[in-house]
């Protein structure tokens, strides 16, 4: 199994405005699933109000296509600006994943991820 899993984990200023920041956020979703290799999303929002995207893609080569797609670029600026007080990413590996009930067998990791909890 060949996947990469992106975690990102936020920290919102309590200054934001919450519209612009949803905008972007909806507009990066649209963006990213035009990369090669993006497999998903799963959004997670923690009791402290921090936030876990967890984004599958199929490669590194996928992972920083996206990286450096200029509108994500100037989005990543615009956030450290106005929206993140703080963030921190980690790149991963998934060596296998496993399921109870088993009732998702024959999918692949973040195959048809994109639902947020």
């Amino acid at each position: 199994m060949d996947v990469k899993v992106v975690l990102f984990r936020i920290r919102l200023r309590d200054d934001i405005d919450a519209a612009a920041y949803q905008r972007t956020f909806e507009q990066m979703f649209e963006l990213v699933q035009a990369v090669p290799g993006f497999r998903g999303i799963d959004g997670f929002t923690g009791e402290d109000g921090s936030e876990l995207a967890v984004a599958w893609f199929d490669s590194d080569e996928s992972i920083a296509e996206w990286k450096r797609q200029p509108e994500h670029l100037a989005a990543q600026e615009r956030a450290r600006r106005e929206f993140f007080a703080s963030y921190d990413i980690t790149i991963a590996d998934i060596d296998r994943q496993y399921e109870w009930p088993d009732d998702r067998a024959d999918r692949s990791p973040g195959e048809n991820a994109g639902d947020t909890a």
